[in-house]
């Protein structure tokens, strides 16, 4: 069967085994960590404290708490009940009102218009249907108002990482890379056609960790993708995947051998409606 006769991919199917794998392990224990992004990605979209904001694919809320601390009526939204838990846990230590509702991606349950900024840190960036869910975040958002991501790219640490988590567990066939949300190229094909104006920045968050060993017990436990991807494997398989995470983490480390110090570069993009 040649490209042009092979089946279109399933993409219900792909998002059930999404759910499923970012519902394993505990994602909030990574999350939680990223919370610079949040708060850097609040000042590139210029957030005003009368703003109605909107937080897609949230997880555990790094995004949406830092829109409340900057007065704004936020809604925090992600379709894995236990991360809006999390960041309901967060909203209330910190006295921040934060709406939580559950709601997917590529089908947002707001009517068009509801919004002056959508945000989504790290999280959009994974919906199976990628003109879907961009299409949802344009249709959400008034016009004049601003659509604020920060995305992996392919060629930094995590883009790494997943080309080689895929080669011990392959995504599914015909599913476009969600890395290419990191690229200006990709984001022109999903949001050129309806943006005023699209402006991208690279930026780096930097993964902090005692050593590899220690990065691997996090991830492997806490992280969906590697949680699965152990999980996936038989006893030799896993060994294998530890070692090879070990040389990986390795290259990249900037620290040495006193600990894990590794730079993780990321697209900060705004799109104005």
């Amino acid at each position: 069967m040649n490209a042009l006769s092979a089946p279109a991919p399933d993409l219900a199917a792909i998002k059930t085994r999404q759910q499923a794998t970012w519902s394993a392990g505990d994602f909030g224990r990574i999350g939680v960590r990223l919370q610079s992004v949040g708060e850097s990605l609040c000042e590139a979209v210029d957030l005003q404290a009368v703003d109605r904001v909107l937080d897609v694919a949230a997880g555990n809320g790094n995004a949406s708490l830092a829109a409340a601390r900057h007065f704004a009526d936020v809604t925090s939204t992600d379709y894995v009940h236990a991360l809006l838990v999390q960041g309901r846990v967060r909203a209330e230590a910190d006295r921040l009102p934060i709406t939580f509702e559950i709601a997917d991606a590529e089908a947002l349950p707001f009517a068009d218009g509801s919004f002056d900024v959508a945000l989504s840190s790290f999280g959009v960036m994974f919906a199976p249907d990628q003109p879907r869910a961009a299409a949802e975040l344009l249709r959400v958002v008034r016009p004049g108002g601003r659509i604020g991501l920060a995305n992996w790219t392919p060629t930094g640490f995590i883009g790494g990482l997943f080309d080689l988590m895929a080669t011990f567990v392959p995504p599914p066939a015909g599913l476009r890379s969600p890395m290419e949300w990191g690229t200006v190229a990709r984001l022109e094909e999903l949001f050129g056609g309806d943006a005023a104006e699209i402006r991208t920045t690279r930026r780096t968050y930097t993964f902090r960790y005692r050593s590899a060993e220690h990065w691997i017990e996090v991830f492997r436990n806490w992280y969906g993708p590697t949680h699965k991807a152990f999980a996936a494997l038989d006893e030799s398989g896993r060994e294998v995947l530890h070692a090879t995470l070990v040389e990986f983490l390795d290259r990249w480390n900037r620290a040495g051998e006193r600990a894990l110090c590794i730079p993780a570069e990321y697209l900060e993009v705004v799109v104005v409606r």
